[in-house]
């Protein structure tokens, strides 16, 4: 028997008691969140079990669709679909770690910078192999990507 791990057991849990406790937000997000992490466990050659830090990967991209998806209906003027998306984004945030506040993740950028030796916006490569498992999981990648720009830039 392979042990699950502790987040799945978390997240299938919760989905029980937001069955129980009718809330059809919660329910709906965590269905949902489950689906994309049994579907990642199947991909590739080999079905196999994630860890809680490839579970919190997943959690990251189900957030940021959520939150882009939300974005859009906003600017097409479907407010009432924006906000499912938010309420979705919110029920996803509560499993995920802090993130990091601008200042955090500009002093992670700076040390990142000095521990590389990079210059210029071409050692942005050598940067961001320094930086990624610093931040895993606690910032975007593309604001990380931005602020790494923005520093080599200046």
């Amino acid at each position: 028997m392979v042990r699950m791990s502790a987040l799945k057991d978390k997240l299938q849990a919760d989905l029980v008691a937001s069955i129980k406790g009718r809330d059809e937000i919660r329910t709906r997000t965590l269905r949902m969140v489950l689906a994309a992490v049994s579907t990642e466990e199947v991909s590739g050659k080999q079905a196999r079990q994630l860890s809680d830090d490839e579970i919190v990967k997943v959690l990251t991209r189900e957030a940021k669709k959520r939150r882009e998806a939300a974005e859009a209906f906003e600017s097409a003027g479907r407010a009432e679909k924006a906000r499912l998306e938010v309420e979705e984004h919110e029920v996803l945030e509560g499993y995920l770690p802090a993130q990091l506040s601008d200042e955090e993740l500009a002093r992670l950028v700076d040390e990142a910078v000095a521990e590389s030796g990079a210059e210029g916006p071409r050692a942005m490569g050598q940067v961001m192999k320094v930086l990624n498992p610093k931040v895993a999981g606690r910032a975007e990648g593309g604001r990380v990507a931005a602020a790494v720009r923005a520093r080599l830039a200046g």
